[in-house]
């Protein structure tokens, strides 16, 4: 009989606390710079924090900046509608600027196209009012 590789869960920690604080940073930027977003890359680095720290879990739900939209997130799974409009925008106007203004291969095209539409339907299938019927 084996015993379980507990060495393997703490290392799936670390990994998992060092990816939360990379996606964390990541979302830092975005806030600086216009191309990069920032909520993909914070609701990442709390699913990461979630299964690694309840510290930097706790700290990211309750900042002061962060913590509010990523609180509605976690509790009611609501997207703004601010929100989906640009996520929805962002990617048509990559797929016009891909399908129209590069010469990526075809199936580059229709695969991007792919996953914005799958994209596009989950953000678009999440309400954007709180179970009060008040919009965040």
């Amino acid at each position: 009989m084996t015993e379980p590789d507990h060495e393997a869960t703490g290392v799936k920690r670390l990994f998992l606390l060092g990816l939360g604080w990379v996606f964390f940073g990541l979302g830092v930027l975005g806030v600086f710079l216009p191309v990069l977003p920032t909520t993909p890359f914070m609701l990442l680095a709390l699913w990461c924090f979630a299964r690694s720290s309840h510290r930097f879990h706790h700290w990211l739900l309750t900042h002061r900046l962060f913590g509010p939209p990523l609180q509605r997130w976690e509790r009611y799974k609501v997207i703004p509608l601010t929100a989906k409009i640009v996520a929805v925008g962002a990617m048509s106007l990559s797929m016009v600027y891909v399908g129209f203004f590069t010469q990526a291969p075809w199936i580059a095209v229709v695969s991007m196209g792919a996953l914005c539409l799958i994209g596009a339907g989950y953000i678009l299938s999440r309400p954007h009012r709180l179970p009060d019927g008040t919009t965040p």
